[in-house]
């Protein structure tokens, strides 16, 4: 059988290149069904894209490659499009964007896009050769092997994130395989774990959440906190996970939009005879006030604390630091940092510079997104960039 282009992996960047890739396209996937990971984001609501998306917002070994596709397909123009599908969405925080009803909906709008793209599923890719005219790729399904030979090959099978759903490192391997370098991947926005001895002062507080600012490496997020079982998640230690590395600390600010002390200090004047742990009890939730209080190494009422004694518990608000001893991994991680390099790509076509032909879009890349509808946007964007390149081969 032959195709013009032959997409592997029918998530949200493999999807939004079928839209664009013109006439004869193939899409497959070893999955049941298309855009499985679009269907679990946002809480099913899917955060499909962000009001501030730039280059900043990305992470990757040349913080300049994803420039030419972002500004070239925006978020505005899928904003646009989802806009003039009729699927109603609101923003929800910080320019994120969801659905208001279902992350199907976003599903059933990329097929819809895809004009008749010939979409296999439950199929895999056991070999593929390139020839003098592209490539020869042999699927299986049901335990038959097919032959296909298409003219552009693009891969846009994700990274390692999430592997009960089928997330595995094929599409580093078919990067290697042509010669072209992988950086080194590992687990993003991810949930961070620790060592026994923090893990028995935070069970004790499972389940509470708070505000707060967690920085590591010279970067810093104000989102929420969550303290779990296993040691802290929530939007500000995803957010930091894609900065801190293997052995290196956090720092955390509790509800840096109040001053804390200065509250503290007006009641000292006022309510002297109030407990200390009660009083901080105000602006955190208890057992986490207990447990700052008892690191600041303060007891008592709010009148038995000197300034200093504050000062004390103000570096312990401010700049509480923790040392992970690692992270979920891949289980839980939304994304999976690094990829194939982009000195091996062209930022324009997303193509292999030294093979004609071949393609690489969404999270496969070395270019891996903040928290909040970013890693979508770049889906949306290489995927529209590869497409329009591949439509415009003659």
């Amino acid at each position: 059988m032959q195709v013009n282009t032959l997409i592997i992996g029918a998530g949200a960047a493999g999807m939004m290149c079928a839209a664009h890739a013109g006439r004869d396209v193939m899409i497959v996937d070893h999955a049941k069904a298309a855009g499985e990971k679009i269907r679990i984001s946002g809480g099913g609501r899917c955060n499909f894209t962000n009001m501030y998306a730039a280059p900043e917002n990305f992470l990757s070994q040349n913080p300049h490659f994803c420039k030419s596709a972002l500004a070239r397909y925006t978020q505005w123009d899928f904003v646009d499009l989802v806009a003039k599908a009729g699927i109603p969405y609101h923003e929800k925080t910080l320019g994120q964007l969801f659905c208001d009803t279902s992350a199907k909906d976003i599903i059933r709008l990329l097929t819809s896009e895809m004009r008749g793209a010939d979409l296999r599923l439950n199929t895999s890719v056991e070999q593929i050769n390139k020839t003098p005219q592209g490539f020869d790729i042999a699927l299986q399904s049901d335990g038959k092997i097919q032959s296909v030979h298409a003219r552009n090959l693009v891969i846009a099978s994700g990274g390692k994130s999430i592997p009960k759903m089928g997330a595995t490192g094929f599409g580093y391997q078919v990067a290697q395989q042509f010669g072209l370098a992988v950086t080194q991947t590992r687990a993003g926005l991810v949930p961070l774990t620790f060592g026994a001895d923090v893990m028995e002062a935070l069970k004790p507080m499972a389940g509470l959440s708070v505000n707060a600012r967690v920085s590591s490496n010279g970067t810093g997020f104000e989102e929420g906190l969550l303290i779990t079982h296993r040691g802290l998640s929530g939007p500000s230690i995803l957010q930091v996970s894609s900065y801190w590395q293997e052995r290196d600390e956090i720092m955390l600010h509790f509800e840096p939009s109040t001053d804390i002390i200065a509250a503290l200090k007006t009641q000292r004047s006022k309510a002297g005879r109030m407990a200390l742990t009660t009083a901080l009890g105000a602006h955190l939730p208890a057992r986490l006030a207990a447990y700052l209080t008892e690191i600041a190494g303060l007891s008592g009422n709010l009148a038995d604390q000197s300034d200093m004694d504050l000062s004390k518990l103000e570096m312990v608000l401010t700049q509480l630091t923790l040392k992970p001893s690692g992270s979920e991994g891949y289980r839980t991680a939304e994304v999976t940092l690094g990829g194939v390099d982009t000195s091996d790509l062209d930022a324009r076509t997303l193509q292999a510079k030294g093979v004609d032909g071949l393609y690489f879009i969404g999270e496969v890349v070395d270019v891996t997104g903040w928290l909040g509808g970013y890693n979508f946007q770049w889906a949306w964007s290489s995927g529209w960039a590869a497409g329009q390149a591949i439509a415009g081969r003659v």
